[in-house]
């Protein structure tokens, strides 16, 4: 048993997401387990760039309202106690409502190379992110 009783908050990269983004991981995907998972806190406004994971992706708000965008221009409003399930391979985003922030654990499993699964593309830009409030 390990008792973790803090991890260190860092600043989420920039070159990965729009706006201020924290994050605290609470596991990384090392061999043999492969979980990866963060708790992840976005200020309004603030959200991913596009991405897509090998194996899928669990959201878990824990706090506030958010949003989750993909390619095809659906949007989903996520809020506290809420779980969200990214498929496999499917591009999306998610983020913070304007008005609201917004924290959740990522879960994902890792590819078996050390890494998460997690392929990082271009920003979300300010139009998309405006459309999708507009959806909600």
């Amino acid at each position: 048993m390990e008792h973790v009783t803090s991890t260190p908050t860092m600043k989420a990269p920039a070159e990965r997401f729009t706006g201020d983004v924290y994050l605290n991981m609470i596991q990384a995907p090392t061999e043999p387990a492969r979980l990866a998972a963060g708790l992840v806190r976005f200020t309004p406004g603030a959200r991913t760039n596009w991405h897509s994971h090998a194996l899928g992706q669990v959201l878990y708000v824990t706090d506030g309202v958010g949003l989750v965008g993909t390619r095809d221009g659906s949007v989903a409003r996520i809020s506290a106690g809420e779980t969200l399930k990214c498929p496999v391979g499917e591009e999306h985003w998610h983020g913070a409502t304007d008005t609201n922030l917004m924290a959740h654990i990522a879960l994902v499993v890792g590819d078996g190379s050390g890494g998460d699964g997690t392929t990082w593309l271009e920003p979300v830009t300010d139009e998309q992110y405006n459309a999708a409030l507009a959806n909600i």
